[in-house]
């Protein structure tokens, strides 16, 4: 049952966007870290590899992606 709760929990926040930091951690630690480099890259000089945006900015950057901009068709 209790399983079965944490499943439901884990749906319900990847639904919403709730988890939507911690994803872009996993990611960022799986494609962006130097650690999983195995030879420096001379042409990618973007500050993005340096470290992960903070909680703050990720959702900054997040919603204005969401919401800025004309969303409709007409």
């Amino acid at each position: 049952m209790i399983k079965a709760i944490k499943v439901l929990w884990k749906n319900i926040r990847r639904l919403s966007g709730d988890d939507a930091y911690e994803q872009y951690l996993q990611h960022y630690s799986q494609y962006h870290s130097q650690q999983h480099h195995a030879e420096p890259q001379v042409e990618n000089t973007d500050v993005e590899d340096a470290e992960p945006l903070s909680r703050e900015v990720f959702f900054k950057q997040w919603q204005d992606k969401k919401w800025k901009g004309v969303k409709r068709c007409c």
